[in-house]
């Protein structure tokens, strides 16, 4: 018998171990695959190292920093500033037909772009600051309200508001057009008033030092041990059944698998709800929505680093027209708008850079379903044509690199689908999340993005804060046996 059975090695999981593990718990990570990481691991092909999912870490703070998201999450997993080994941006921009804004660590370098470029938005730009939740305040009354009513109280320039949503949508925003104010507050924070950084030898770094102190902890590991299904005896769960057959037992499951896919574990309930077409009535009471927005992703290893052709920002988020479109294109991709990122344009000071190589990442929305109804041929010439489509649409906004491109790979929906088993690829989960964990069985909680926080650093805070729950409940429980005794 477990403490706590966590599904899936991913940031939130593994930091949901650690936090365990410190505190004496009995703790078995299961994750499906033959590593860990989730949404944010990685691979190797040709001798070259590949991250998948990180292009930055957001929510990056200075060293000696003590305030915000990162800061609290080393506190709580003790490690050190250094463990981490980021290093800071060099700086990015968004950029729409005529009109860039750059910005970088820095916020008040964003400000000064706003008063250039939009002079008489900068005291409602001031205001939108004030307003700005808390991250703690995911249950104020203004967390529920739209983003884009909120932001439209303060910027009355309906270009600027969209360049905000730029970024904002892609690196977080799980549902067509909008958010919740709540969810853009958080987001806005990470990236425009705490900053993008990057470990100079990517992903590998900060899943190395989880997976140390888990396992120096006593934590439990088991690759390649994927849930088949939860068996439940009146609301609770009973028994992990792998999907080899073996059983396992906790007091409590932590899953950070996604809301819609781990309740549709428990016994009866394996229907697959994918697309919103396809979505047949649950048997489950108030299950939520599958998330559909899914991306496509494109990484050029170049024979030159990005900045001696003239693209020296981190990251480029563009969109093509005065007004975003952030819903499920109808064709494989939608070039409209992606963010571009170079992981060699950091500021890496002494450290040497991974990959060594020059490299361009390009990110833009997807459609799972027509990915899916293609055969394996029409499959493998659709990535050819969707990378090419996605580079010349990404050539208007920097420098077209193609000429110096010496090996290419893609992913598409199919593939997050596959490695993360995520309904429809649906990076950021469901559109409605369960801020406090809680699903409709009593020892059964959730983590990672259906929690609402995104990003490294937000995924591992949600397995914190979910691990510290666990904890204060076993030792409320404790105290109520010992005043029965």
């Amino acid at each position: 018998m477990y403490d706590t059975i966590i599904i899936g090695a991913g940031m939130s999981g593994l930091a949901a171990g650690i936090r365990l593990a410190h505190f004496g718990q009995r703790v078995c990570i299961l994750e499906r695959h033959y590593a860990p990481g989730g949404l944010n691991s990685y691979y190797r092909i040709d001798g070259r190292n590949y991250d998948v999912g990180l292009h930055a870490v957001t929510n990056f703070r200075r060293k000696g920093d003590r305030q915000g998201p990162l800061a609290r999450l080393l506190r709580q997993l003790r490690f050190s500033w250094d463990d981490f080994g980021l290093w800071p941006q060099v700086g990015s921009r968004i950029a729409v037909p005529g009109v860039t804004l750059d910005f970088d660590n820095e916020p008040g370098h964003f400000e000064t772009e706003i008063a250039a470029r939009f002079p008489g938005q900068t005291d409602g730009y001031r205001r939108l600051i004030g307003d700005l939740l808390d991250y703690d305040s995911l249950y104020a009354p203004l967390a529920r309200t739209s983003a884009r009513e909120m932001v439209a109280r303060r910027i009355t320039g309906p270009l600027l508001a969209e360049m905000l949503f730029v970024p904002i949508m892609f690196y977080g925003c799980p549902g067509p057009q909008d958010l919740d104010f709540g969810s853009f507050s958080i987001l806005f924070r990470s990236i425009f008033l705490e900053g993008l950084a990057r470990p100079a030898s990517g992903i590998r770094a900060i899943l190395k030092k989880l997976l140390r102190r888990y396992k120096e902890l006593g934590g439990e590991l088991r690759l390649r041990a994927g849930v088949g299904r939860l068996a439940v005896t009146a609301d609770e769960v009973d028994r992990v059944i792998l999907d080899d057959g073996e059983e396992l037992a906790a007091r409590n499951i932590l899953s950070s698998a996604g809301w819609c896919e781990t309740l549709r574990l428990r016994d009866g309930e394996a229907e697959n709800r994918e697309s919103k077409i396809q979505n047949p009535k649950s048997k489950i009471e108030n299950l939520p929505e599958s998330g559909v927005l899914s991306f496509f992703e494109s990484v050029s290893t170049l024979d030159v680093q990005p900045r001696d052709i003239g693209y020296r920002h981190t990251m480029v988020f563009y969109n093509d027209s005065p007004r975003l479109d952030w819903q499920r294109p109808d064709d494989l991709i939608d070039v409209r708008s992606a963010v571009i990122c170079s992981p060699n344009n950091y500021d890496y000071g002494a450290a040497r850079c991974d990959p060594a190589e020059g490299t361009i990442r390009i990110t833009a929305l997807a459609n799972f379903d027509r990915w899916t109804a293609l055969g394996e041929a029409e499959y493998a010439a659709a990535k050819q044509e969707c990378y090419q489509r996605l580079v010349e649409s990404a050539a208007r906004f920097i420098p077209d690199f193609r000429p110096h491109a010496v090996a290419i790979d893609t992913f598409t929906p199919r593939t997050i689908r596959h490695f993360t088993g995520r309904d429809n690829g649906a990076i950021y989960g469901s559109p409605r999340k369960s801020h406090d964990g809680t699903t409709p069985l009593k020892n059964l909680f959730l983590c990672g993005t259906d929690q609402g926080l995104v990003g490294i650093i937000g995924a591992m805070n949600s397995g914190i804060m979910m691990a510290n729950r666990l904890l204060a409940a076993q030792m409320t429980n404790a105290e109520a046996r010992m005043s029965n005794e």
